[in-house]
């Protein structure tokens, strides 16, 4: 992020980038996978002009470490969404200071006691948002003892469950 510093209309193109997992190829177009996704819809989405999509494209493949990391990032499918569809349970923890070392392995450690089986750990990344969170999904619906003890951690500021 701070190679677009004093430039908010592409770091904001930049955030969507990494928060969609979307690729940059060497012709400078945004991809998932083998799919274009067109730079208009991307300007839409950001808020920005479709110049400034392409002036972000131009910036990450004239830089190697930015052209290495989006030449090279991946999606991956976030379950918190249909998982009670399924039958899974879903944690979703505002950590008191999502720097803290530790809050993962506390939380997981926690549903480990209660012998509940995590399918999927996501974190939101502190630097790329203003309130970051942990989801947890579940193999089960998570029940109420399991949710006083998650609330009781020193890490844990508020959890929603669903």
């Amino acid at each position: 992020m701070s190679k677009f510093k004093g430039m908010p209309a592409q770091e904001r193109v930049i955030r969507l980038l990494l928060e969609r997992g979307f690729q940059v190829d060497s012709d400078g177009r945004v991809v998932s996978g083998k799919i274009d996704i067109p730079h208009t819809r991307l300007a839409s989405e950001a808020g920005v002009e479709r110049r400034v999509v392409d002036a972000a494209t131009k910036t990450i493949l004239s830089d190697p470490e930015l052209k290495n990391i989006f030449q090279n990032i991946k999606s991956a499918p976030m379950l918190r969404d249909v998982a009670p569809l399924l039958g899974l349970g879903v944690i979703i923890i505002t950590p008191i200071n999502a720097d803290d070392v530790g809050i993962l392995g506390e939380v997981a450690g926690t549903v480990a006691k209660y012998g509940v089986s995590i399918r999927q750990a996501v974190t939101d990344d502190s630097y790329m948002s203003d309130d970051p969170k942990l989801t947890i999904v579940t193999d089960t619906p998570i029940h109420g003892e399991l949710m006083e003890a998650l609330n009781d951690l020193k890490s844990v500021k508020s959890i929603t469950v669903y």
